[in-house]
């Protein structure tokens, strides 16, 4: 594969993308097949994989193309703030699900993420903002009592319940009930609550 796609390849795989996502909204992830965006693109049969190497791939710089400019100037705002207060840095993740959640691609995205990252399988993402590390500092910076490790598991169990919550996984992008189903406000203190409680083993008897 290129490593620097000229434009043709990058309108080549831009159009991937696009004809990809229209199907996910109309038929459903599970639904739809490689042959099926190949052809609807009106690509070569080996063109999906070419580009992306696999659905899933596809899947991962779809997300990363859509998604992270919708938190990247927040966040990297954060980043050069030095300290933030965790309930900002909760409020610059929740925000954007919240608009992005009112939309049917929005909701679909969502449904994507939360496939991807629920599975559990090794995703390599390029932006630094879809993995863990920039937010265990961030929270290490809130609560430097808490170690790497400790930091490292509400960050994942966090994600885990504000996926759930906004990417409905048994929905296929069509909730399936009320996305989020508490209000925004009681699941924002929720989650601020668990990352910010005492390491554990303290305040136990």
């Amino acid at each position: 594969m290129p490593t620097r796609p000229d434009a043709s390849t990058a309108s080549t795989a831009e159009r991937l993308l696009t004809v990809a996502e229209s199907l996910f909204l109309q038929d459903g992830y599970d639904a739809v097949s490689v042959r099926a965006i190949n052809t609807a693109a009106g690509m070569s049969p080996a063109a999906v994989h070419y580009h992306f190497g696999s659905k899933e791939g596809l899947v991962v710089r779809l997300l990363e193309d859509r998604l992270a400019p919708l938190w990247r100037e927040r966040l990297d705002e954060i980043a050069g703030a030095g300290h933030t207060p965790l309930a900002e840095l909760v409020d610059a993740i929740l925000l954007p699900f919240a608009d992005l959640v009112a939309d049917p691609v929005g909701r679909l995205r969502l449904h994507l993420l939360a496939r991807t990252v629920l599975a559990g399988k090794a995703v390599r993402w390029n932006s630094p903002w879809f993995s863990l590390a920039p937010w265990v500092d961030r929270l290490r910076a809130n609560c430097p009592e808490l170690s790497r490790e400790e930091a490292t598991d509400r960050w994942r169990l966090a994600f885990d319940l504000i996926l759930r919550e906004f990417g409905d996984p048994l929905g296929e992008g069509r909730p399936s009930r009320p996305v989020p189903s508490v209000p925004l406000p009681t699941l924002a203190a929720f989650v601020t609550a668990g990352l910010s409680a005492s390491p554990s083993g303290e305040g136990r008897r």
